[in-house]
């Protein structure tokens, strides 16, 4: 897809490809829609529509990560803006993949019911293989061929979902609502593994809010609406738990729901709580814990008394399923062993109560609410046995008939039998123990006897396990067969109690007829107190006073009592609030740990997952440099064997197998190549041989058959001559034979000439007339068709004409604006020529302004030159000249006289002769010869009109003031330099 493709073309073309057939490349068109940098930018209600169909071709396509990419890429962008847009698209893509399923279904309920091809051999021989084979019935193989697929689509589908919605505030409706969907799916086709994964990935994602706490749309489970959320999905997990009997992950919902209740701030609603406990009687009660089971029941009738609304009928049978469970707990129950104490913690905070349930505190809960009255009759029978009455000889006999009728399979209490009959066992050990201190345990089975529950391996388990756990204070006698009811007086009350868990037996005196000697001793002390006090009553009775003082003693009384009682209201009111205000401050600082704890967590895994990926990149690194050096290796070696194993073959290189490993390659290569060249020298030798023996052989036969080759050739021309003469002889016998069967053919056909002639005029004249009707209508067609093309013509030359008009017009139009611009282009040019020309003009002004003042500067320079030159030689006649003496005469005379009288012109020195080479050096080229004087005698020569003074005067050399010569100029006045030429080579030069 182009990256500037518009998204309604993008849909169009996936539109275009689906309807031809090709709907992998519709798909590829879409999906790289998502990837390119142009997504994030395009609006949202240009992105539905391509999504929806996005997501239908991945239904169809069964292609559920590619999904999951566009699904996770549309949440991030319209996450902020149209939650709406993804609960559209995400009901879309769950409601394709349920519709698929249904499909599926349909299509095998149609493939098995059509799927009999003789109804009176139904069974084939393949059907009774396959079926003793795999054991499915054929609608099970079929719909494991058509519907599971789309089962696991389906499934997929809802994970992928969850993961998108997952752990965002906006979404978090949405969530919630695909994971009851997800429920009832697994509910609707029994899936139970998927059950067991989806609530491992609800747990997950409720584990993972407080490690993206510090993300944007975080999930707050402070807030009262999310929370309740949350506890409704939980509530459907626990009720789909139930229905589908996956006991164990009830009971790990049930602990989630405990979870989220304790993190709300305000109670939650009765009917919740009430099918809360509901299930949780059903867990406990498969369990086999009765005594929680019990507890559950209690709790859920005090919250349906609570609300309401229930009728006779039903609070009867509540009130039974109450009174039942509680009597179902063994008398003397104990906790585990090991762990008991920490499980009945977690079992007591998950019925939300203080301490651990007890029989009797069960018991005496439901008689205060009234439960004993609203029971039906054969609970209260039971009931009056187990609790109320004592005959230890005929309990099971009198509660048997009871137990049957009661738990009978058609009445709602058949799964308390085994516990019932368990309590009833209990009962009758107490009892027994009362009365009897050592008893045959073949008198214990006859007692027992109308149970039809237990055997006698059974019962001995069973009071065995009770004397194991310390719940009965027995021994067994396996010799005498006997057990012996233990009643030692001064025995440790915890001697034989298991301190593991807390006991749930009821109080001795309540069922106790006889004390027993141990009972005596430990309530010794009780005894004599009760006997103290009702002496003290006898020997100090109280003052007997008048009825005015005894109202007045009662009134004191009363009112001590209500203010006692209003200290101690206002003293609890003020312990409350401490204990309300202490209870949030812990909340409050448990949430502040728990969040700097996860944050801590949090930043602890990521660094070490830091450092796990840092390691695994190196180890992975390392291991591809050592798999790739071990791959090499390996080849270098197996193709040294192989090379090697190849020349063992070959006969001629003898190569040990324990020399194998340290042949090299090259050392291999080097003797396969001597092999070859052996081989190539023996084959070479072989031919030659052959080749020689076969040219003697081809000699000896030619030298054998050359006098026969005569009597060959005459007998090859006579067999030649015999051929000759059968070919022509059958070829003159077939000519006369197909001439006589000519000739009888023109006579038989002779017979039907005038037939045929008459047949023929027929035909002729038949097709004369059908051709001149088919001319006539072709030549009208034709004058129709030309009379068209005339029309057609002259229109067309009418038509040309007024093109041709147009033209000619609209090339004089041209043809003006043309000359127009030119007129305008040429007084433009003239007008930039003026423009020009006064440039010049006036660059040249400045030019010659500036050479004026060029001239003129050097003129003074010349001058000043000049005069600076007259100075020096007035200084040096100065310095040259003697003083100026008076002569003899006594007359004064000019100095120029006087020095021309008195100092003869000075001779001049003889040049030297010059030398071709100088002592110091090379000679001076260019310099005139015979020095300076010969220089200056040629210019005095050259001077004859000088002044007598001047010629008096020592010479001197002279200064020229001749003009600088002139160099190039640019417009500007400033000299220019000539071009600097380099030496290039001639290549360069002719590219130049």
């Amino acid at each position: 897809m182009a990256p500037l493709t518009k998204p309604e073309a993008v849909l169009k073309q996936a539109e275009g490809l689906v309807s031809v057939g090709q709907t992998h490349a519709a798909l590829q068109s879409l999906t790289e829609m998502f990837t390119s940098k142009r997504f994030r930018s395009t609006p949202l209600p240009a992105l539905e529509p391509i999504l929806l169909r996005f997501v239908e071709l991945c239904v169809d396509m069964r292609k559920g990560r590619t999904a999951k990419e566009g699904l996770m890429q549309y949440k991030n962008i319209a996450q902020n803006t149209n939650v709406a847009s993804i609960e559209v698209v995400i009901q879309r893509f769950l409601a394709l993949a349920d519709a698929k399923v249904q499909q599926a279904q349909e299509k095998a309920d149609k493939a098995v019911a059509v799927d009999v091809d003789d109804l009176e051999a139904s069974e084939t021989p393949e059907s009774i293989l396959l079926g003793a084979v795999s054991g499915d019935q054929s609608k099970d193989r079929t719909d494991r061929a058509l519907v599971t697929p789309w089962l696991k689509f389906l499934w997929e589908s809802y994970r992928t979902s969850l993961e998108t919605l997952k752990n965002n505030a906006r979404l978090e409706a949405i969530y919630q609502q695909v994971a009851q969907q997800a429920f009832r799916f697994c509910l609707k086709h029994q899936r139970k593994v998927e059950f067991r994964r989806l609530c491992e990935t609800l747990r997950l994602h409720l584990s993972n809010v407080a490690k993206y706490a510090h993300q944007a749309h975080a999930i707050n489970l402070s807030d009262p609406e999310i929370l309740q959320h949350h506890l409704d999905t939980r509530f459907a997990q626990l009720n789909t738990s139930v229905e589908l009997e996956l006991w164990q992950e009830a009971f790990r919902s049930v602990e989630d729901v405990h979870n989220l209740l304790t993190m709300a701030k305000k109670a939650p609603r009765p009917a919740m709580m009430a099918n809360y406990y509901e299930k949780l009687t059903k867990i406990f009660l498969t369990s086999g814990n009765a005594l929680y089971h019990a507890a559950a029941w209690g709790r859920y009738y005090a919250i349906v008394t609570s609300i309401g609304g229930k009728s006779d009928d039903e609070m009867s049978r509540l009130a039974g399923q109450v009174l039942v469970s509680a009597l179902a707990v063994p008398v003397g129950l104990h906790g585990d062993e090991g762990d008991g104490r920490s499980k009945s913690t977690r079992l007591t905070a998950l019925l939300g109560l203080t301490k651990a349930p007890t029989r009797a505190g069960l018991l005496k809960d439901a008689l205060s609410r009234d439960v004993l009255r609203l029971s039906p009759t054969p609970i209260k029978t039971l009931y009056n046995l187990l609790e109320a009455s004592f005959d230890p000889l005929t309990l099971c006999a009198s509660t048997a008939p009871i137990l049957a009728t009661l738990c009978a399979s058609d009445t709602p209490y058949a799964g308390y039998r085994p516990l019932l009959s368990r309590a009833l066992l209990s009962r009758l050990l107490s009892q027994l123990s009362q009365v009897y201190s050592t008893l045959k345990v073949s008198a214990l089975l006859d007692f027992v006897k109308p149970l039809d529950d237990f055997g006698p391996e059974q019962v001995e388990a069973y009071f065995m396990g009770c004397a194991r756990r310390g719940e009965l204070r027995i021994r067994v006698d396996h010799a005498t067969e006997t057990i012996a009811f233990i009643d030692e007086p001064f025995a440790h009350p915890d001697e034989f109690s298991n301190v593991a868990g807390p006991s749930t037996s009821t109080s001795p005196r309540d069922t106790t007829i006889q004390p027993s000697s141990a009972e005596l001793v430990h309530t010794r002390l009780s005894s004599l107190a009760t006997a103290l006090h009702n002496a003290v009553r006898v020997i100090d009775p109280a003052p007997v006073l008048s009825p005015e003082e005894e109202a007045a003693h009662q009134a004191a009384q009363f009112a001590e009592l209500v203010a006692a009682a209003n200290a101690e209201r206002r003293a609890l009111s003020l312990r409350k609030a401490l204990v309300a205000r202490r209870r949030e401050l812990l909340s409050e600082l448990s949430v502040r740990k728990e969040k700097e704890e996860a944050s801590r967590r949090a930043e602890l895994t990521r660094a070490k997952k830091l450092i796990e990926e840092q390691k695994e990149k190196e180890d992975a690194k390392k291991k591809e440099i050592e798999r790739a050096r071990r791959e090499i290796e390996s080849i270098r070696t197996e193709e040294a064997k192989k090379l090697a194993q190849d020349l063992m073959k070959r006969g001629g290189l003898k190569v040990s197998i324990a020399d194998m490993e340290d042949l090299s390659k090259d050392r291999l290569m080097r003797l396969q190549v001597e092999q070859l060249e052996k081989e190539k020298k023996d084959l070479n030798e072989r031919l030659r041989i052959a080749a020689k023996r076969i040219d003697h052989i081809e000699r000896a036969y030619r030298k054998d058959e050359r006098p026969l080759l005569a009597q060959d050739y005459a007998d090859q021309q006579a067999a030649d001559r015999t051929t000759f003469e059968a070919l022509q002889k059958a070829r003159f016998e077939n000519s006369v034979t197909a001439h006589q069967q000519a000739v009888a053919s023109k006579k038989r056909l002779g017979r039907m000439q005038d037939e045929y002639r008459a047949h023929r005029e027929t035909l002729l004249a038949a097709r004369s007339e059908e051709y001149q009707r088919w001319k006539a209508s072709a030549e009208k067609k034709l004058e129709e068709e030309k009379e068209k093309r005339r029309k057609a013509y002259v229109a067309e030359k009418e038509a040309e004409g007024i093109q041709r008009e147009e033209a000619e017009a609209a090339a004089l139009k041209e043809e003006e604006e043309r000359l127009r611009v030119e007129a305008e282009q040429h007084a433009a040019e003239e007008a930039e020529a003026e423009r020009k020309r006064e440039e010049e003009e006036r660059i040249a002004e400045q030019r010659r302004q500036r050479e004026q003042e060029r001239a003129a500067a050097l003129e003074e320079a010349r001058k000043k030159a000049q005069r600076e030159q007259e100075a020096e030689e007035r200084a040096r006649l100065r310095k040259t000249t003697p003083a100026t003496t008076v002569p003899e005469g006594g007359t004064w005379r000019p100095r120029a006289q006087a020095q021309a009288s008195a100092a003869p012109p000075r001779a001049q020195s003889p040049a030297p002769a010059p030398s071709p080479v100088s002592a110091t050096g090379p000679p001076k080229i260019g310099l005139a010869p015979g020095g300076w004087r010969q220089r200056l005698a040629e210019k005095e020569k050259q001077g004859a009109g000088a002044s007598p003074a001047a010629a008096a005067a020592t010479p001197s050399p002279a200064r020229t003031n001749a003009p600088l010569p002139e160099h190039k100029k640019d417009a500007d006045g400033f000299e220019t330099v000539s071009e600097k030429r380099v030496w290039k080579p001639k290549r360069l030069q002719n590219q130049a």
